[in-house]
């Protein structure tokens, strides 16, 4: 059977970020991405040459992982700002692993805060290019960040989204 190096890839990245959200950059080792791979070292070497490659490539997968996000929102029309809260609580996807990730490696990578500043800045963009009021695009990406940090901490409540669109709708959106 010919193997996928593109999946393999994919799997190491995948092993890495919940590494990283299990236990911080200290445990996300190679060895131990390797392991919870289920691929030999050479064989992660061979992809990622160093853990800073590794770093590298999943920041790269949350941008690529934005940019597909900022595309959905787009798709949304009208409801953009609605697409943009009502995901912005979704748990355990790919983006909400690489968020996690990039969020654990942020503590002590530059890079890692720099692709957080991209990503917040990307969908500042979309919200207020669809809105067309810097500081109403602003108050939605709060009250997603609000919801998104409830959810992860199991804070959350069944019925927050819900108030919001009431306010929303209020407010004439």
């Amino acid at each position: 059977m010919a193997r996928n190096p593109t999946a393999t890839k994919e799997r190491l990245l995948d092993a890495f970020e919940t590494l990283l959200d299990e236990f911080g950059t200290s445990g996300a080792t190679l060895d131990a991405v390797a392991a919870k791979a289920e691929v030999s070292k050479g064989g992660l070497l061979y992809h990622f040459g160093s853990k800073a490659e590794l770093i590298k490539g999943s920041l790269e997968r949350l941008d690529r992982l934005v940019a597909e996000d900022v595309e959905d929102m787009k798709a949304a029309g009208e409801r953009l700002h609605y697409y943009y809260l009502e995901t912005s609580a979704e748990v355990g996807t790919p983006l909400d692993r690489s968020l996690i990730a990039a969020g654990c490696l942020a503590l002590e990578n530059e890079g890692a805060k720099a692709a957080l500043r991209r990503t917040r800045e990307a969908w500042f963009d979309a919200l207020n290019n669809h809105l067309g009021d810097a500081d109403l695009a602003m108050t939605i990406q709060l009250i997603g960040d609000g919801m998104y940090f409830n959810q992860n901490f199991g804070l959350s409540q069944d019925e927050a989204l819900d108030h919001v669109k009431r306010v929303l709708t209020r407010l004439g959106l």
